[in-house]
């Protein structure tokens, strides 16, 4: 079946997902391949201490990326998207969305950015004896607890961003495990919240005079695989304003994006691991076992199945580096010269393996927003060199892309170094791998291990999701393959990926400049 008719008999999957800085959907076919994409850039927004996304913002972002990608498809295909054998929602994991019993968004979006829960986040760690970190939405629920906030007395749901989209679209409450481990920790026993802990939080003197109890205004858990709903008369006229998309569309659990990630990486089967690299970072790798302790560096997740993750992530990577391009891009305007953005990005991220191993003696620090894994609590960005520091553009591009890993490594090394973690390999996938060896050879000497980018590497989480929504349609047609079955069998079996082994002159370097960046927190 050619894939004009696979889109007009509604045949493929849709993917969207809502990054840090774009919407994207992807289309693609039972086997994984991409065949239409559509999307909508926006940015968030700091307003009252707090760093968020508008309720406007997000709908209008929404039907703008759907609009996009009908445009894309009637441009190429002449046809009229009406509907697709399954979608998928995902988005930023995390983060804060508290609802009254009308619905009504209680409070703005308090996003996963935000560093604001400290009190909060340290003392359920201790209560639960089990990292929470300050992005949880559990953290920013007890941090609004204890700051006296009147609306929590008012919540009968909160949700992350993809499940309340997922809401909107379907009318369910629900979210899969992993978007759901990042809001309260998981048993993986159960494949459902951690009753002792849920118990632990009822117990606390603040969450006895709320009139709720915590699991009644969290989300339902769902499993990679199990239908999450279907899209409603108003979910499709909300979607597709033109009335061309149809209702009755079954939709698999809203992931987040680390879920997704692993899905795009093919890093759901343990010993495998991933790094997912844009405007933030993280590292996960699937666990053989638990950890021997709690370390508030890294966080446990799981897969979008319900395997025990350990998972190190960053607020901050690529933000600082696309503002020094933005600044080489006006420099070229004020000499009459126009650049194409992709392209000087390229050139850019290549000249950076051309710098010195330990980048000249060169250091930065790229901290847009707060770093809690480095323990930095707000915004600091700074670009450092002594007399010594060998200041060219090479090494300079090189101690952009060293620093944008420099707070994943310090985690990294906790758990690969003193836990004796084991990875067989490493997937790269985002922005930050978008050209070709430069990233990849950087986070290979960062991470001492081999680093392998696959051809959907720049895809991401919104060809993640439709890869779990024909999962999901593929166990709705009867097929008894566990995730990682079906991710082998039917979409990696054939996938291109390029491998790059650490040099150990990079390595060397690496550690190095490493030894810089830890000495200058």
């Amino acid at each position: 079946m050619d894939n004009r008719t696979i889109l007009a008999e509604g045949k493929a999957v849709l993917g969207i997902e809502f990054g840090s800085t774009r919407i994207k959907a992807v289309v693609s076919d039972a086997e994984g391949n991409v065949l239409a994409q559509g999307g909508h850039g926006w940015e968030n927004r700091y307003e009252d201490g707090v760093w968020t996304y508008s309720e406007e913002d997000i709908r209008s972002g929404l039907q703008s990326c759907y609009a996009d990608l009908r445009a894309n498809v009637k441009a190429e295909y002449g046809i009229e998207l009406t509907s697709f054998a399954g979608i998928g929602i995902s988005a930023m994991m995390h983060g804060y969305l508290a609802f009254s019993n009308s619905g009504r968004l209680l409070v703005p979006f308090r996003t996963w950015r935000n560093t604001i829960t400290g009190e909060a986040a340290e003392e359920l760690t201790k209560v639960f004896n089990y990292n929470i970190p300050q992005r949880w939405s559990i953290a920013h629920l007890y941090q609004a607890m204890k700051n006296g906030e009147p609306h929590v007395k008012d919540i009968v749901f909160f949700t992350t961003l993809a499940g309340w989209v997922h809401r909107w679209l379907t009318g369910e409450k629900v979210l899969g495990v992993g978007d759901a481990s990042g809001m309260f920790p998981i048993d993986p026993k159960t494949g459902d919240y951690d009753a002792t802990m849920l118990e632990k939080f009822n117990e606390l003197a603040l969450a006895k005079e709320m009139p709720w109890k915590l699991a009644d205004i969290l989300p339902k858990v769902l499993t990679a695989g199990e239908c999450a709903g279907r899209l409603t008369a108003c979910g499709a006229k909300f979607l597709d304003p033109s009335g061309n998309l149809q209702p009755g569309i079954p939709f698999c659990p809203p992931e987040g994006d680390a879920g997704t990630g692993m899905v795009a990486t093919n890093s759901v089967g343990k010993r495998t691991g991933n790094i997912s690299a844009g405007t933030s970072v993280f590292a996960m790798v699937v666990l053989e076992k638990e950890l021997s302790k709690v370390y508030p560096e890294i966080d446990l997740v799981t897969t979008p199945d319900g395997a025990l993750v350990g998972m190190v992530h960053c607020n901050n990577c690529t933000s600082d580096i696309n503002a020094w391009v933005k600044l080489f891009a006006e420099v070229g305007e004020k000499m009459g010269v126009k650049f194409d953005m992709g392209e000087l990005f390229t050139k850019l991220y290549g000249i950076a393996l051309e710098g010195d191993p330990d980048c000249g003696g060169l250091l930065s620090y790229n901290f847009l927003s707060g770093e809690p894994v480095v323990g930095v609590a707000d915004s600091k960005l700074a670009v450092l060199r002594t007399a010594e520091s060998s200041f060219t553009l090479a090494n300079f591009m090189r101690m952009h892309l060293c620093s944008a890993l420099g707070a994943l490594k310090v985690g990294l090394d906790l758990m690969l170094k003193e836990e004796g973690v084991k990875v067989d390999r490493m997937l790269g996938h985002g922005g930050y791998f978008k050209t070709p060896l430069a990233g990849q050879k950087i986070a290979a000497a960062m991470v001492g291990a081999p680093v392998s980018v696959m051809e959907t590497a720049g895809e991401g989480g919104a060809w993640g999701i439709a890869v779990l929504a024909q999962y999901m349609v593929t166990k709705e047609a009867g097929s008894a393959k566990t995730l990682q079955q079906f991710l082998d069998d039917d979409i990696f079996r054939s996938m291109k990926a390029s491998t790059v082994e650490p040099d150990p002159a990079d390595v060397a370097g690496c550690e190095v400049f490493m030894k810089g960046f830890r000495a200058g927190l």
